[in-house]
Order: structure tokens, then sequence, then C-alpha cells
């Protein structure tokens, strides 16, 4: 099965602890680096989780609060440093392209590579990525300013050929891609060979989806349904359900609950409150109604 890694480089919330970095995470595909979230100390982080910046091309900020974008002008300038060349393309909710240009333009003023905005709405559900491997939906999310998670879903493979059997039925070249897009094959004297004969299936799709910060949204669970992996702020414990709600957070037992009525494969929960010095609580918690949750730790690598 080809590589669908998850790293996470941080995984706290807005105040800084000596525990947790902000909140930043690399979606790793077939080698092709995608960033969520660009908190503080991401680019340091990235390091230690060996990453290669020259495989990040996109960027996806949830939201424009600053524990989940403030690393990116020192990533975005260590990549000028290092003397990039290709695009690089940063995908966020309206208004985060005219508070990052005149930065760029004082920092960066002889920038060696062009950097993209794609802003994108968050009331809606929208494709605001695709290309052969995979697509990358918003996931619309209730917080204190405009908010959105992204679901990241693989685009199903054709199928694998039987090399013994093409041979075996003396199947041409040229016929091949048709054959592995489901197309059956008829030899020379007529007869019908079904492409179940000729192939095996491919491996089934994986999917990732990623919602922080946001009140707790049970509605959700109909675009996540059957993920493979969720994340999902856990920012506090049911005991301090009142300031979740004052905050637009999440409990870690509501998350475990959009975890189980979506049947998600994994949870994971992040994004915790500085006021918790253990996380196991919150493990816990989620825990007693999803059994199959994992908490979030910087330099974490996920396999899907």
């Amino acid at each position: 099965m080809e590589k669908l890694e998850l790293h996470i480089l941080g995984c706290g919330s807005a105040l800084p602890t000596t525990r947790h970095f902000p909140t930043s995470q690399v979606l790793n595909v077939r080698d092709k680096l995608f960033m969520i979230d660009c908190g503080e100390g991401a680019q340091l982080q990235f390091r230690k989780s060996r990453l290669k910046f020259s495989r990040l091309n996109h960027i996806f900020i949830s939201h424009l609060h600053g524990d989940h974008c403030f690393g990116l002008p020192g990533l975005i300038s260590t990549l000028n440093l290092l003397g990039r060349t290709a695009e690089l393309h940063v995908h966020s909710p309206e208004g985060f392209e005219a508070l990052m240009s005149p930065m760029l333009e004082f920092f960066n003023r002889q920038m060696s590579y062009r950097v993209v905005f794609h802003e994108f709405a968050t009331d809606v559900p929208a494709v605001i990525h695709e290309d052969r491997s995979l697509t990358v939906t918003t996931i619309p999310l209730r917080h204190r300013m405009p908010c959105c998670g992204f679901l990241f879903r693989e685009k199903q493979k054709p199928n694998h050929i039987v090399r013994d059997m093409v041979d075996f039925y003396h199947v041409p070249v040229c016929e091949l891609n048709r054959i592995k897009n489901g197309a059956d094959f008829v030899t020379p004297e007529g007869d019908l060979v079904p492409n179940s004969r000729l192939t095996r299936p491919a491996d089934p799709p994986r999917s990732y989806a990623y919602c922080s910060d946001t009140i707790y949204q049970p509605h959700i669970a109909g675009q996540i349904r059957g993920v493979d992996l969720l994340f999902h702020e856990a920012t506090f414990l049911t005991e301090d359900e009142v300031r979740a709600r004052e905050t637009f957070h999440t409990t870690a037992l509501q998350a475990a609950t959009l975890a189980r009525d979506a049947g998600v494969k994994r949870l994971l929960i992040g994004h915790y409150s500085a006021r918790y010095e253990d996380e196991t609580p919150l493990l816990d918690e989620a825990r007693s109604l999803f059994p199959g949750t994992m908490l979030a730790r910087e330099t974490l690598c996920v396999k899907l």
C-alpha cells in the first residue's frame, strides 16, 4: 500500500506551554506533503519530523487565529533562504492574503518563488484542491471566527493487472489501460474475457478528516462518515463543558460521540487546553465511548 501518513507537529491550544507546540500537521501522500495549519514553531517541528521542505507545496489554514497561522511568515522566509523556486499554495478563509501580503513585501523583498493564495468560503463544503491522487474538501465548523476543517480523500486507483492472465490471453499492451479501468477483453477469435479474470481490485481509497477549532457539531458526522482517521479537537474535559461552550470548543467526550456517530475507524484528539498538565483524563474520557481513540503528541506519525 502506498504511503499515507499523518505527522503531528503541534497539538496544543492558544496559550503556550512547555509541553506542546501550537497546532500544525503534515499529511504525507506518496511523498507529497500537505501542511494543515501552521502555528509557531512549525518549521522547527518539520525538521524534527525529518520531512523535506522541497516536498511541501500546499498549506491549508483552518482559520485566522494566531495559534494556527503565526508560523507561516517564518516558514515562507526559510523557504526563500533555501532558494525555493516552485510556487507555494496557501489555502485559507477570506482575508488572509490581505494580512500576509504587506508582511511578505517587507521581510521578503527578493522572493525566489511565488506564494499563491487561494481563499475559500466557510459556510458550505467545497472542493478546494484536487490532483491525480486526492481531493481536499472543506468542512464548515463553528468557532469564534470563520473556520473550516478539511477532508482529504484518495481517489480510487485503477485495478491491478494480473500479469499471468494477461500473458495467457496475449493481451496487447495497447489494451492494458482500458482493462485497468474496468474493460473486458475480446480475443481475436471473438471470445470475451471478463475483466475480473484479468485484474484484481486496487486497495480501497483512504480518507482523513481534520476538525479544529469548533464547538460540538453533530451534523458533521454525515460528511466525515467512515473516514479512516479523524482528528478532532478535544480542548476540554466534560467537567469544563461550560468553558468549552463559552470559547466555542469541544470536550473529549463530544469528540468521541462524533467519532462514534460517524462510524470512523480511528479518532485522534488534540488542541489541549493549557490547564491540563496531563492529557490522560482526556484520553480516558474519549475512550469510555470510543475505544479507538489516540492522543496526539509532537512528532507522532500515524500511518493510514
